[in-house]
């Protein structure tokens, strides 16, 4: 099968590639390797999917629609998974407009293009940060997500909001995965385990938010990847529900949370770090972050109906795998 994936150099991407050509898939990357992280990272990940014969990669910006619809139509993807964005929450507090152009009208082009070259499946990948303020937990597909506490959720929730119209208006099966963070090997800089890795090998205190009083509904990459491999062959189709659905009365498009279900509170998670590195953190507690939220937990139903199970790794196996990859990829900190 042929499949077109945006944000092959990101986190996300590069370990779905990577997965779909082990599978003995053709996989078409598209990625503008930005510099909101280190680029050499992203190369990285970039030159392992290359030793792949099934591989090819684009080099260019969601913002160019021409050579966007170029990419995607000489792909001739069957399938087509949306994970290029501008990622992060506290980014988006100082450089809201490259949220703009990413993420809306990226996700714009990309839609506009598929009118063109419909898919079987498009999978859109969206977050946990959609759900904002909402206080009920776990958070499930059918509650209202119309309380935003960042920009970069806004503009997420606004990319479910067009896919879920051109699924309507041009039959193109759609599937939303909001990703409940995400970690393990070849992480992002910008997210905690990276931080909080790096600072204590070099023997420098980590910031601890919200004094430490959080709880994530953390999400180990390996399993988020296999949810949405198995996802990619249940495009939405209309009238046919499965117990838990969120699937569109009006299009083949339904959300679909990926997650364990199980929260672990922010001080654990910084023990299993601690574990794993062998000493003890220096703590810097903090307040919150404006745009943060206190807690976050998936309601997994409509996850393990779809496709029959939800992730299971435990924070303290994916902790040490992360750790033992930073080991051996910075191996002159460790």
């Amino acid at each position: 099968m042929r499949i077109f994936v945006t944000g092959t150099a990101g986190f996300v991407g590069f370990h779905l590639a990577r997965r779909l050509l082990g599978l003995g898939h053709e996989v078409a990357g598209y990625d503008g390797f930005t510099d909101y992280y280190d680029p050499s990272l992203k190369r990285a990940r970039v030159a392992l999917l290359q030793e792949h014969p099934g591989f090819v990669q684009v080099e260019a910006m969601l913002e160019d629609a021409a050579r966007l619809e170029a990419a995607l139509a000489e792909s001739g993807a069957e399938m087509v998974v949306h994970l290029a964005a501008q990622a992060g929450v506290r980014y988006s507090l100082e450089h809201p407009q490259s949220y703009i152009q990413s993420n809306i009208v990226g996700t714009a082009n990309l839609l506009e293009a598929l009118r063109r070259h419909k898919p079987r499946h498009l999978v859109f990948a969206s977050t946990s940060s959609v759900y904002g303020g909402n206080v009920k937990m776990p958070f499930a597909e059918t509650d209202r997500a119309d309380a935003p506490a960042s920009l970069y959720a806004a503009t997420k929730k606004s990319g479910e909001a067009m896919v879920h119209s051109y699924a309507h208006l041009f039959g193109i099966p759609s599937t939303c995965v909001r990703f409940f963070t995400v970690y393990g090997p070849w992480g992002r800089p910008d997210m905690a385990l990276f931080k909080f890795t790096d600072a204590m090998l070099g023997d420098r205190p980590i910031d601890v938010y919200g004094h430490g009083r959080m709880r994530r509904d953390f999400t180990y990459v390996d399993d988020l990847v296999d949810a949405m491999v198995r996802l990619l062959e249940r495009p939405p189709q209309a009238g046919q529900r499965v117990a838990h659905d969120s699937l569109s009365p009006i299009a083949p498009f339904r959300t679909v949370n990926i997650a364990g279900g199980r929260p672990t509170e922010l001080m654990d998670f910084i023990r299993a770090v601690e574990t794993a590195i062998g000493r003890k953190a220096k703590l810097n507690m903090m307040d919150m972050q404006p745009g943060d939220v206190a807690a976050t937990q998936s309601d997994t139903g409509l996850l393990e109906a779809l496709i029959g199970g939800v992730p299971e790794t435990d924070v303290e196996t994916g902790v040490a795998r992360f750790v033992e990859w930073y080991r051996g990829h910075y191996a002159e900190k460790s």
